[in-house]
């Protein structure tokens, strides 16, 4: 008898561990992934770069950090979470490396690419981390580990201190030195479970055709904002705070992680309320933020004249540092909420197949992260302008709001006492 009753105590303390160690080695893979973020900036000087060879190199990393997550997935569901995402930190570890020595443009895109394997890891985790928490708390547990992607915001801390005192070139050699130390860890302090292996006989591309589930498909439109925008914008927001504002690497990567920051820690708010009002209800809303956002951010610096009876008047519009920050601070907890909000649907829907549903919804929202920062250097190349990456951010979330509401508002109730957690 007392053996039973000390049994959820002692479960209960295994899946804390593996929640806090799976979360910090999340933090660094991200942190990785996301190097090119500021270390691109010196290299884009360097290389002489355009707008879209430098979105290019920033978003090839998340290129395949976004394929490999669909079968590390698969993996994880058939393996189990701790030696997927031992082997996976292990494998990051060379090319992290290796990416100091590069000098050509072509070598950081391939090396790049191997980097970008530790992007995977969210899909390792995240089921890794669910099975180790009952259903009430899963959308909580899954928002504390999606809260490892704060990496993006301690890259901008990081990396230009190191770039300014010793150079870029230090950057890959201590990230990879990080990213080992937090292997290690990762493998002392987490647990197998192997009650929580699933008989999985699925093949890869049996996996994929449960993008002919119109919810999972809705699922993939949404995680292509709030996680593929978070990344293409931490991407981005460095070099657009030096080439808007004028500021310093180092002032601008401070003022971008007000964006990054919020946008990774707060998730675990995010799955707490998710668990509490329900996905759908915190998604609905974190979509309207994100169109008024968005909006506001997508006017140009924009000054005009205006022919009066007293003469031509000349007025200014454009947002201002501050102003501008604050709402990529908004834009940032709106987000944070919304990443954690996709993934309580899936653990409510799609609680035998976490890992292979995370899988093709990570993979829709890394891919958005990679095509977008492209996007947004072939828009200021071609436009000149910007704020056009918020352009074309704002159509992307009419788009959802639209699909949203002919799908789920229409059929269910808000807000009040007949809302329902979510949509079926």
């Amino acid at each position: 008898m007392s053996a039973r009753d000390s049994q959820p105590t002692f479960d209960r303390r295994k899946a804390y561990s593996v929640l806090i160690v799976s979360t910090l080695a999340f933090t660094v893979c991200f942190m990785a992934w996301m190097m090119f973020g500021v270390m691109g900036i010196p290299i884009k000087k360097a290389l002489n770069l355009s707008a879209t060879e430098f979105g290019l190199l920033t978003a090839t990393p998340v290129l395949t950090g976004s394929l490999i997550r669909v079968p590390l997935g698969f993996w994880t569901d058939r393996f189990g979470g701790r030696i997927v995402m031992f082997i996976l930190m292990l494998t990051c570890v060379v090319p992290i490396w290796m990416m100091s020595y590069a000098t050509e443009y072509w070598q950081f895109l391939v090396i790049g690419l191997f980097v970008g394997l530790a992007g995977g890891s969210f899909s390792v985790g995240t089921p890794y981390v669910a099975r180790w928490f009952p259903k009430t708390k899963q959308g909580f547990a899954m928002g504390v580990y999606g809260a490892g992607n704060s990496g993006a915001a301690v890259n901008k801390f990081v990396a230009p201190v190191l770039i300014v005192a010793f150079g870029w070139t230090i950057v890959p050699q201590v990230y990879a030195a990080v990213m080992l130390g937090a292997a290690i860890l990762f493998w002392l302090f987490s647990y197998h479970n192997p009650s929580h292996v699933v008989s999985n006989k699925l093949t890869f591309s049996e996996q994929l055709k449960t993008l002919k589930d119109p919810k999972v498909l809705r699922y993939c439109q949404y995680y292509s904002i709030v996680f593929g925008g978070y990344v293409a914008l931490s991407l981005w927001m460095v070099q657009y705070y030096v080439g808007e504002f004028g500021l310093d690497i180092r002032v601008a990567a401070l003022l971008a992680a007000c964006f990054s920051l919020p946008g990774g820690v707060l998730r675990a708010i995010g799955g707490w309320l998710s668990d509490k009002f329900g996905a759908h209800q915190v998604t609905w809303w974190v979509m309207w933020v994100s169109w008024i956002c968005l909006f506001l951010l997508s006017y140009p610096q924009t000054d005009f004249t205006i022919f009066t009876t007293t003469g031509p008047q000349t007025f200014h519009i454009g947002l201002n540092v501050y102003a501008f920050t604050g709402l990529m601070f908004i834009l940032g907890i709106a987000w944070a909420f919304g990443k954690a909000s996709v993934f309580k649907y899936i653990g409510d829907e799609y609680p035998n197949n976490i890992g292979a549903i995370s899988g093709i919804v990570g993979l829709a929202g890394g891919l958005g992260g990679f095509i977008l920062p492209i996007m947004f250097g072939a828009l200021l190349d071609y436009t000149g302008i910007r704020s056009s990456a918020f352009m074309l951010m704002y159509g992307v979330v009419w788009v959802s709001l639209i699909w949203m509401y002919f799908t789920e508002v229409k059929r269910s109730e808000v807000m009040g006492s007949k809302a329902i957690p979510s949509a079926i």
